[in-house]
C-alpha cells in the first residue's frame, strides 16, 4: 500500500518542481527585462495576491493536487518556510543600504525571521497539529502585516519601494509569498480535515 501511495507521490512531486521552477524563472526574466518594474505599483499588491489565489483554486478545483498535498504532509508543508530565515536576512542587507524603508524592512524581516525559526523548531519536534496551527496562523499573518505594510508604503510613494522590483528582491514577494501564502491555506485545509499527520498505531507502526 505504501509503495502504492509513494510512486504518484514522486511523480507528483516532479510535476510541481518543474512549475515551481518555471514559474521562479518567469520572475527572473521579467525583473531582468524591466518588465516587472513597468507594472504599476498601486497593480503590484493585486499581482503578488494572485500568487496566492491562483495555486490555492487549483488546489480546491484538482483532487489529485490535494491528495499529493495530504500525502507530503503538514510536516513537509511547515518545513518548507524555513527559507524564510533566507528572506530576513535579504530584507536586513537592503534595508542597511537604504534600499528598503525602515518600516517595511522591521515588519517583514522580523516576521520572516521568526516565522522560519518556528517552521525549523516544529519540524524537528514531534508531529503535533497545535504546534502546527500555531504556526500556520503565525505565518500567514506575518504576510498579512508584510502586503498591508508594502501596499500603505505604495500608497505613500515611498521611492525606496521600488527596490522590491530588483534581484534578488523580487524573488520574495512574487514567487516564494505565493508558494507561502498557498501553503499556509493548504496547511490549513489539512487541518481542517484533520489529515496530513502520520500516526503510530499500537503496533507501533506509522500512519499517515
Amino acid at each position: 500500500m505504501d509503495s502504492e501511495i509513494e510512486i504518484p507521490k514522486r511523480r507528483g512531486t516532479r510535476v510541481l518542481l518543474t512549475i515551481l521552477a518555471a514559474w521562479g524563472l518567469a520572475v527572473v526574466v521579467a525583473a531582468e527585462t524591466g518588465l516587472y518594474g513597468a507594472i504599476p505599483p498601486l497593480l503590484l499588491a493585486p499581482v503578488i495576491v494572485l500568487g496566492i489565489v491562483v495555486p490555492v483554486i487549483v488546489y480546491a478545483m484538482a483532487k489529485g493536487f490535494r491528495d499529493y498535498i495530504e500525502a507530503i504532509g503538514l510536516r513537509t508543508l511547515t518545513a518548507f518556510h524555513i527559507w524564510r530565515i533566507a528572506a530576513a536576512l535579504l530584507f536586513f542587507w537592503y534595508g542597511a543600504h537604504n534600499l528598503l524603508p525602515e518600516v517595511f524592512v522591521r515588519n517583514a524581516a522580523w516576521g520572516d525571521l521568526i516565522a522560519g525559526l518556528l517552521a525549523g523548531g516544529v519540524t524537528l519536534l514531534p508531529e503535533n497539529r497545535s504546534r502546527y496551527l500555531v504556526f500556520h496562523i503565525f505565518g500567514f499573518a506575518d504576510f498579512v502585516v508584510a502586503l498591508g505594510t508594502g501596499l500603505i508604503l505604495f500608497l505613500l510613494e515611498d521611492p525606496r519601494m521600488a527596490g522590491i522590483q530588483t534581484l534578488p528582491m523580487a524573488l520574495i514577494p512574487l514567487y516564494g509569498v505565493g508558494i507561502s501564502g498557498a501553503n499556509h491555506i493548504m496547511a490549513f485545509d489539512l487541518l481542517r480535515r484533520h489529515v496530513g499527520t502520520r500516526k503510530l498505531t499500537k503496533a507501533g507502526v506509522l500512519q499517515t
